[in-house]
């Protein structure tokens, strides 16, 4: 009989067996650096006021020719999307007549929905224009981050704003993330900032709407993004965030995460270039049928800050510091 020594040991063995297993598999099976591949359609948008012709979209690499761009990731959002378009339009319309210096651009990235994102978005392009609104349809689903990386890829402003398709943030709290930015760089317009939009200040309020285990999760997981990856940022998570044109090159050619977690994956790349990250406070009200992140959700993404970790630690994945700026 096998005395408490050996069979300790043998535990001991086994562990260690399966964690060389696991991070073997986990090496093997990431890529060093992302995919930026894009189909060949996805190079073009259309002009529904010119019969539908395909044109071709502007690329990060050029010379920026507008002041903001507004990249609006949208999957299954036929029905919310006019919601959060006649804000963000009325406002940035508004801005413009009384900034006649100001221009900006839309551009809607429809993730492979298949329903009637896309449609919905030319509506916009027909009435507004092309220059102001342009859609940009995904072969295929790629996840939250992925739909921004193009937007991101196709953009012409020296400011680029992600927001959600849902409508949920207050758009006028742009100004509130533009002050920020202005703090942050001052006059150097080739500087690399994010600022985030942030729901902390009203976490006490949801906790009250919260089942205790929710709570625990959501708990659990800023734990895991504050002990392994970004620190300094209160809310992660808010689809409301505003890059200069430099930092957003930087960092969507770098992100390797695509779905849930990609905001930790670009916010710990922003903290490895030490890049100036402020955080903003936001008005934020749930909408009907918003994507809640349900408990599976959770468990998923607290694994993807794992692996975003071991993998950085690893060097299974990369960080490529010399991504050629304008």
């Amino acid at each position: 009989m096998l005395d408490f020594t050996t069979i300790l040991l043998y535990i001991v063995v086994l562990v260690a067996i399966c964690l060389t297993l696991m991070l073997a598999v986990i090496h093997l099976t990431s890529t060093a650096y992302p995919n930026l591949a894009r189909y060949k359609s996805e190079e073009f948008f259309k002009d529904p006021k010119n019969g539908g012709t395909s044109v071709l979209f502007s690329s990060i690499d050029d010379v920026p020719t507008k002041e903001l761009s507004i990249v609006v990731p949208a999957y299954c959002e036929e029905e919310r999307l006019p919601v959060m378009l006649d804000e963000c339009l009325e406002c940035l319309e508004d801005r413009f007549a009384g900034e006649p210096q100001f221009s900006y651009e839309v551009i809607v990235v429809d993730d492979g929905s298949p329903d009637k994102t896309s449609e919905v978005a030319l509506a916009y392009s027909q009435s507004y224009g092309t220059d102001k609104v342009r859609v940009l349809t995904l072969e295929k689903n790629r996840g939250k981050g992925g739909a921004i990386r193009l937007g991101v890829f196709s953009a012409r402003g020296k400011m680029i704003l992600f927001a959600d398709a849902d409508g949920a943030t207050n758009f006028q709290d742009l100004s509130k993330l533009e002050d920020k930015m202005k703090h942050l760089i001052g006059d150097k317009k080739d500087s690399c900032a994010v600022v985030c939009g942030s729901r902390a200040h009203l976490q006490k309020d949801s906790i009250a709407e919260r089942s205790l285990f929710r709570t625990f999760l959501m708990y659990g997981f800023h734990f895991l993004v504050w002990f392994l990856c970004v620190r300094g940022i209160k809310d992660t998570q808010c689809g409301f965030k505003l890059l200069t044109r430099n930092a957003a090159k930087i960092l969507f050619s770098n992100l390797h995460v695509e779905r849930w977690a990609f905001d930790v994956d670009m916010l710990y790349i922003a903290q490895h270039f030490n890049m100036a990250i402020g955080e903003v406070a936001v008005r934020w009200t749930e909408i009907d049928g918003s994507k809640m992140i349900a408990v599976w959700s959770w468990l998923q993404m607290g694994r993807d800050i794992l692996l975003i970790r071991l993998r950085y630690f690893l060097g299974s994945w990369k960080i490529d510091n010399k991504v050629k700026l304008d």
